[in-house]
């Protein structure tokens, strides 16, 4: 540790006294040793009157700066793990900090670039646009014309988000080590997270290509509308994109003043998420107000704009399967297959009794249905689904902690655009499409060809293996044993297909079910078929 790094930890120390944040870890059930922690300096300074414990972490976090206000933000995200009311206060954690000099900015983009700014641009402004936790965005207009942003990382920011990572990691193991509370609250997998989130908002290069990835999907789409990257300019600290013109979405003011149709943006909005989530397996997961606008053309068909690509989400075709599939027994109301589907993936211990985790399901999402949004807090509800989870020892999949997120953004989205939107008949169609055509007949065949062509590989290196075998035994017919098996390989993987298919929710997706037996039929005659009549056969004994 260099001097820089303790003079940054006595920082940190003296704002953990200020707001005595000593009293937030007092109530946590401490071994003697660690109670020794709370008799420290801080007990000299008295406790700030009128500010609850959620406000003045928020205070802390502000006041050590952009790292740790980006800290608060990912943690006001994991209600599984915060008391309602530290969560509540973190969220109103804002990603705006004074900017840096313009000066700086110009020499880190030209570093980047490896030219000067008027070789670049024909206009450059010094005044930002907005300025973040680990960078800034200033206007440009290039030599062909195009009005374009630049986003350029803040300097020196890599080397105190280390520091400060380390000082992060220190707190969360010692606060393992001395409470079983807190190692519920699992600090040290939050800071890891946070640690991969920010490092992955650092490379400019992997947001350009997250937008790019994202334009793709979206390209030519009425609903939704991503700026295109000037990647001639890009660089790991630098991103240079197209500059959009639209209305920011909060403000309804001006989403009114100029005729745009309320219900249908917001349900567009629900569009865009259920495309995102299931038809690309790719979302936007940065979806506060501050980067989403709406077009300022055809206000009738209103149009998304999305900016701010540093962090995405992605689920895996078996996420996708396991989250549709309680989505449906949600809209379905069938608590009970809710129930079963978390004990079939792990999620809860075998142990658990189904009736009882029905049963405390229901009383959570039971009040909900059948109420327009303005009546319903997700925020609320996925607190009272966490505190159940607890109850039965329900772990978080760290893979949809983003996805959480995400739904709260939307919550918090759809309340102030239309607050009698109907999230449930507005979503549940477009599921049940989602499934019946990720099912059906041709995404079966599409899986099928998928795996038949992982067969040929496998197939040469069983003809490889059998051969040499008969070098080593001339009496063995290699090949004809390696054809034999060959069709045998094939017949388990039709039959595997057809099994997997047949254990799908098929009272949803009946039109599939011939197939499945087809592959099952055929994949056992491959399988269990002779090869020739036996007494055509030859006898093979050793000379």
């Amino acid at each position: 540790m260099n001097l820089t790094a303790f003079l940054r930890l006595f920082r940190i120390l003296l704002v953990f006294t200020r707001y005595r944040l000593d009293q937030l870890i007092q109530p946590l059930p401490l071994p003697w040793y660690g109670r020794l922690m709370l008799f420290g300096p801080w007990k000299l300074y008295p406790a700030p009157r009128d500010l609850s414990r959620g406000l003045r972490l928020r205070l802390a976090l502000e006041s050590l700066g952009p790292v740790f206000i980006k800290f608060g933000q990912i943690l006001s995200t994991r209600r599984d793990l915060l008391p309602d009311d530290i969560a509540i206060e973190l969220a109103f954690l804002q990603d705006k900090v004074p900017p840096f000099p313009s000066a700086e900015a110009r020499q880190r983009i030209e570093e980047q670039l490896g030219m000067p700014i008027e070789a670049v641009f024909a206009e450059f402004s010094d005044t930002p646009l907005a300025s973040a936790s680990v960078a800034q965005v200033h206007t440009a207009l290039l030599h062909d014309g195009s009005d374009v942003v630049v986003k350029v990382v803040r300097p020196g920011i890599e080397e105190v988000i280390h520091q400060d990572i380390q000082w992060l990691y220190l707190a969360a193991r010692t606060l393992e080590s001395v409470s079983r509370e807190g190692r519920r609250l699992r600090p040290v997998e939050v800071v890891r997270d946070y640690e991969q989130t920010i490092f992955d908002e650092l490379d400019l290069y992997r947001e350009a290509a997250n937008a790019s990835l994202l334009r793709r999907n979206f390209l030519g789409s009425p609903v939704l509308y991503v700026p295109t990257i000037y990647w001639d300019w890009c660089r790991h600290k630098v991103l240079v994109m197209e500059r959009i013109s639209g209305i920011p979405v909060t403000d309804i003011d001006a989403l009114r003043a100029q005729g745009t149709d309320m219900k249908k943006l917001a349900e567009r909005g629900v569009e865009v998420f259920f495309s995102q989530v299931f038809r690309d397996s790719f979302f936007h997961a940065d979806m506060h107000p501050g980067n989403i606008f709406v077009s300022r053309h055809q206000p009738q068909e209103p149009q998304y704009i999305a900016i701010d690509f540093g962090i995405v989400g992605s689920l895996t075709p078996e996420d996708q399967t396991y989250l549709a599939r309680n989505l449906m027994a949600f809209f379905k109301r069938d608590y009970r297959r809710v129930a079963q589907l978390h004990i079939d993936s792990g999620w809860v211990p075998p142990e658990t009794r189904v009736n009882e985790f029905e049963a405390a399901i229901r009383s959570v999402c039971e009040p909900i249905f059948e109420r327009p949004l303005k009546d319903i807090s997700f925020g609320q509800l996925l607190l009272r689904l966490f505190q159940t989870a607890r109850r039965f020892n329900m772990e978080v999949q760290p893979q949809l902690v983003l996805l959480q997120k995400t739904l709260l953004n939307i919550e918090g989205l759809g309340r102030q655009l239309y607050p009698d939107l109907d999230l449930w008949s507005t979503g549940k169609p477009y599921l049940e499409r989602w499934m019946r055509e990720r099912a059906g007949p041709r995404h079966q065949l599409q899986n099928l060809r998928q795996h038949l062509e992982r067969i040929p590989p496998l197939l040469e290196t069983t003809h490889r293996a059998l051969d040499n075998i008969a070098q080593r035994d001339q009496h063995v017919p290699a090949r004809r044993r390696s054809d034999t098996l060959a069709l045998r390989v094939i017949g388990v993987v039709l039959v595997a297909l057809g099994a997997n298919g047949l254990g799908t929710d098929m009272h949803l997706w009946t039109e599939a079910q011939p197939m499945y037996w087809l592959l099952l039929a055929a994949g056992g005659w491959l399988t269990l078929r002779r090869d020739g009549d036996d007494s055509n056969r030859r006898t093979y004994r050793p000379k």
